[in-house]
């Protein structure tokens, strides 16, 4: 009984395994990962923090912001039936949300810390996600920086349906959490929040592995973010 159920385990693994494709792709000139699953239900596009220099290898392999938090939960979005572009710095959003549609609608932009900033620049430049999620942003003036998500936007006109992830006690001082409710009132309904709380805080308060990086919460991260469609 025990070495039928251990089979069945390792033909599931191994069948989730053969399922998702990583490989290298150029999506408005720039170089991406993409990872896609055999099924596909709808596609996100995942934008890392800091300087957003993935260091794409030639076979969908990244060697940069590994610890970053959407970079090391990238696999994790496509176990949800997603098809999911790690975005470099460079990467035109609007060409990569097209990308993206052409595989599947609908497409979710998902950004953290500095590349919320990404993510509003392309919106801003015409790129039309059919949603977005923005965890640990630089939302507003509040949040400690006065580069950011609304004084780049100027207005929530093109603001698509927008989630809200943060950490209660992100320490990073631009990322502080009284920058949240300014940018949901600012929003006029068009986005909304859900605050997490616990796991580790070690190191730099605005890197991965404190509160900021959801340390310890990756799961949580993921399923709320996968399931925002």
């Amino acid at each position: 009984m025990k070495n039928a159920f251990l089979t069945a385990v390792l033909l599931l693994l191994f069948s989730t395994a053969a399922a998702m494709a990583d490989e290298t792709v150029t999506v408005g000139g720039s170089r991406a990962a993409l990872i896609r699953p055999a099924a596909v239900r709808a596609s996100v596009i995942l934008l890392p923090g800091g300087d957003g220099a993935i260091n794409v290898g030639d076979h969908g392999d990244i060697h940069g912001l590994l610890g970053n938090q959407l970079v090391r939960t990238r696999n994790a979005y496509a176990a949800h039936g997603l098809a999911v572009l790690v975005a470099d710095y460079g990467t035109d959003l609007k060409a990569a949300v097209d990308y993206m549609a052409a595989i599947k609608r609908p497409v979710t932009v998902i950004a953290t810390s500095r590349g919320t900033l990404r993510a509003a620049q392309g919106i801003a430049g015409g790129a039309r996600p059919d949603a977005l999620v923005l965890t640990s942003g630089f939302l507003s003036q509040e949040s400690g920086s006065s580069s950011n998500v609304m004084s780049i936007l100027g207005s929530p006109s093109a603001l698509p349906r927008t989630l809200i992830i943060h950490h209660t006690n992100d320490a990073c001082k631009f990322t502080l959490p009284a920058g949240v409710d300014p940018f949901i009132k600012w929003s006029g309904g068009r986005a909304r929040v859900r605050w997490l709380s616990g796991g580790a805080e070690q190191g730099d308060p605005c890197e991965a592995r404190g509160h900021h990086g959801f340390n310890g919460l990756d799961g949580q991260v993921v399923g709320l973010a996968a399931g925002f469609r």
